[in-house]
């Protein structure tokens, strides 16, 4: 298990989390891993562009995996740790994911599957189109293309790639409509691609007029993340 300073975490069935901390280059990045007994399959989880791992998305999202018995580890990229808000060019995030991803295959057993909220999840698939090894791929809202800009799509890396890959995605998320530009992208993918649509879902998976937190929306997801992660 990857080691680090035990979090102050005791909640049921969640499994306690431990913190540490990842080069990248020379600069480090923070982590939170948790692996339940007998997990036989780790999900890594990256953040979207606008928060950083301990947003409640991701921590939801990541401990109700837990609950279903896969380890999961997510993790900042370098500018949340310098506190700057925006990401920056994708050879950086590029760099993260093979760092984490090295550091996980290291000291988990079982396979390593790359995930990601929107920015997450898509520079988790550039770094595989350049090479890293992954068991899988999981899009949590991939933005297709920028809000209102279905001519800009963010997809030319995707189709040739033969890894399975789950997009889950809100019907209503602006940055996949139309929604059959991402039906015809799985398509194109080939039937190693699937889509799992939402419905009413957001960018984030919120619902109009339904009003959770979001740590419960995104736990909501991890049912179907793991039995896609296990079917395969």
């Amino acid at each position: 298990m990857l080691r680090g300073t035990r979090a102050n975490r005791h909640d049921g069935a969640v499994t306690d989390e431990t913190r540490l901390t990842i080069d990248v280059d020379g600069t480090p990045v923070g982590a939170i891993a948790a692996r339940p007994d007998g997990a036989t399959a780790t999900v890594v989880v990256a953040h979207g562009a606008g928060a950083g791992m301990e947003h409640p998305f991701l921590s939801g999202f990541t401990r109700a995996l837990n609950a279903r018995g896969l380890a999961t580890l997510r993790f900042n990229f370098a500018y949340i740790e310098q506190g700057r808000r925006m990401p920056g060019r994708p050879p950086a995030a590029i760099a993260a994911w093979r760092a984490v991803m090295d550091r996980v295959r290291a000291d988990a057993p079982g396979p390593v599957w790359a995930a990601g909220k929107s920015y997450g999840g898509r520079m988790a698939s550039m770094a595989v189109a350049e090479g890293m090894p992954a068991a899988g791929l999981v899009f949590l809202g991939y933005p297709l293309h920028p809000p209102g800009r279905p001519d800009r799509l963010r997809d030319e890396h995707l189709p040739g790639l033969t890894l399975p890959m789950r997009f889950v995605q809100g019907t209503n998320d602006p940055f996949a409509t139309p929604n059959e530009q991402l039906d015809d992208l799985v398509a194109r993918i080939g039937p190693n691609a699937t889509v799992d649509w939402i419905a009413g879902g957001g960018h984030s998976f919120e619902v109009k007029g339904r009003k959770r937190p979001p740590e419960d929306v995104a736990a909501d997801l991890a049912p179907r993340v793991a039995e896609f992660v296990r079917s395969h």
